[in-house]
């Protein structure tokens, strides 16, 4: 059995390793994320044969408040709820929706072709759909079954 001595500090080293990798993470979400956006919107990604399809929730933005835009194969969705201003200053009101500004950056494969890409708003949901490049998209090759012929 291996002796080893006891050293006090390690476990505390070992969290202040573990939260520096998070604050590391954190960072590197998008230019200074901490610090520019006050929320980030909830995404669906999903793809099939022709096309790759992003589905943010970003309920109360008005179109005109949301930016999209692709650079260098980076997808970037801008956008910003404005808060109402409520003209009943005398009552106490509860906020629990998050206001601001925010901002979403994805990196695109090489398989989607970034001159054809559609958003539709509807609902609260913003969805951009992303064609896949003809030589992406799987080929059909058919296989033709031949008959043997008996000896």
């Amino acid at each position: 059995m291996a002796i080893t001595r006891w050293d006090p500090f390690r476990e505390v080293q070992a969290l202040q390793n573990r939260m520096n990798a998070l604050f590391r993470d954190f960072n590197t979400e998008g230019d200074n994320a901490l610090t520019t956006a006050s929320f980030m919107p909830a995404v669906d990604i999903y793809e099939d044969d022709k096309k790759v399809v992003l589905k943010l929730e970003v309920p109360g933005i008005e179109e005109k408040d949301l930016d999209v835009s692709v650079e260098n194969n980076t997808l970037t969705v801008k956008g910003e709820r404005k808060m109402e201003k409520e003209e009943k200053e005398e009552n106490f009101h509860r906020i629990e929706r998050r206001y601001g500004s925010f901002f979403r950056a994805f990196t695109l494969p090489p398989t989607v072709d970034t001159e054809h890409i559609a958003a539709n708003y509807n609902a609260g949901v913003l969805k951009l759909e992303l064609k896949k490049k003809p030589e992406a998209q799987p080929k059909q090759i058919k296989v033709n079954v031949g008959k043997s012929i008996a000896a």
